[in-house]
């Protein structure tokens, strides 16, 4: 196991350092023996040059948390490694094998050839095994799906998912069936030369009918299973950047599309809640508070109703277009908002013509 930049596995430390406290007992993840003749060397400094798949900021974070030990003891980041240490990572559950097993989960596949394919993901469904959902995801129905394709691995790197999106969050997503096919796409992806936009209902209404957003996108250091927007400046999180267009107004809350300039985590979410301008039903950024409208009774039982209606944050992948990895064709595909979201959509311009 190594110390990988991973929004899944951050999520699993911070967790595991919260329970650790409530049993005190650890299971080692990692273990590595320091090599001969090595100098005096920071500990975040040597793991960082020997986990190829690690940042030096991560492997920080764990040895803050107690997770990295020396000869059975925890260490801080700024321990200097002596050749001979033993160095291991210890967490709070025994190791799981993060194997990726078929599961016969139905799919809504919207495309697919010999290179890949393009896949209407649900809301609620989990995209990678993480911490405590490890079955029942979207990478093991797709395992199942290509089972019987004999060049596809799930547990090969090389292929699958290109990007993701959130548990609650709906919509588009392209998987890679070969190799050449995932690196043509991540390169599109990481040139922003890829089309993919979002619809959101989120509170209040805006002055414009257009406008951009950027900051920062980091943790949020009071509640580690948040992200914040920073400065641009401020050199903390990745830089991100989000245009908005209103498609829809209702009074209270708007229809808006966003598109990304790069994805990050929760950016879309983070970023809407910068602005004052939360999405619609999300808990985690405030957008299950009434923050715009009346204050009567009849007016909190109708957005109770529409909580209900839609009990998640209202954001779907809406759009994703791409050059296919083998033919150079542009590839463009649009999918429908789910019953859910469409339902609640439907209220709102039923409420705004009242």
């Amino acid at each position: 196991m190594d110390f990988r930049e991973d929004d899944e596995l951050e999520l699993m430390t911070d967790e595991a350092s919260m329970e650790m406290e409530e049993d005190g007992q650890l299971y080692e993840h990692f273990r590595m023996e320091v090599d001969k003749g090595q100098e005096p060397v920071r500990i975040d400094k040597y793991l960082a040059e020997h986990q190829p798949h690690s940042s030096r900021n991560r492997i920080q974070k764990a040895a803050d948390a107690g997770f990295i030990h020396v000869n059975g003891s925890p260490v801080k980041s700024n321990y200097k490694v002596r050749a001979g240490d033993i160095v291991t990572l210890m967490l709070d559950r025994p190791h799981y094998d993060t194997t990726i097993e078929p599961e016969d989960i139905p799919l809504e596949v919207t495309y697919e050839d010999d290179d890949l394919m393009v896949i209407n993901k649900p809301a609620g469904m989990v995209v990678h095994p993480g911490c405590g959902n490890f079955h029942g995801t979207l990478v093991n129905a797709i395992a199942w799906h290509l089972k019987d394709l004999a060049t596809y691995d799930p547990n090969d790197p090389e292929v699958g998912l290109v990007h993701r999106i959130d548990k609650d969050t709906s919509g588009l997503l392209v998987v890679a069936k070969t190799p050449d096919a995932k690196t043509s796409l991540g390169k599109q992806f990481f040139n922003k030369t890829t089309h993919r936009s979002y619809n959101a209902l989120v509170w209040g209404n805006f002055v414009e009918d257009e406008g951009r957003i950027e900051g920062n996108i980091g943790r949020d250091p009071k509640d580690r299973l948040r992200m914040e927007v920073f400065p641009p400046e401020s050199e903390i999180g990745k830089p991100a950047v989000t245009h908005y267009k209103v498609m829809e107004r209702y009074g209270y809350v708007t229809l808006v599309e966003c598109i990304l300039e790069k994805g990050r985590t929760h950016q879309i979410r983070a970023h809407m809640k910068h602005i004052g301008h939360p999405l619609f039903s999300d808990e985690r950024y405030g957008g299950t508070e009434i923050l715009r409208g009346e204050r009567t009774a009849s007016y909190k039982a109708y957005i109770q109703n529409c909580f209900k209606l839609c009990p998640r944050q209202v954001l779907h992948a809406k759009t994703l277009g791409f050059v296919h990895p083998t033919t150079g064709e542009q590839m463009d595909f649009t999918s429908e908002w789910p019953d859910d979201m469409a339902a609640l959509i439907d209220k709102w311009r039923k409420y705004k013509c009242n």
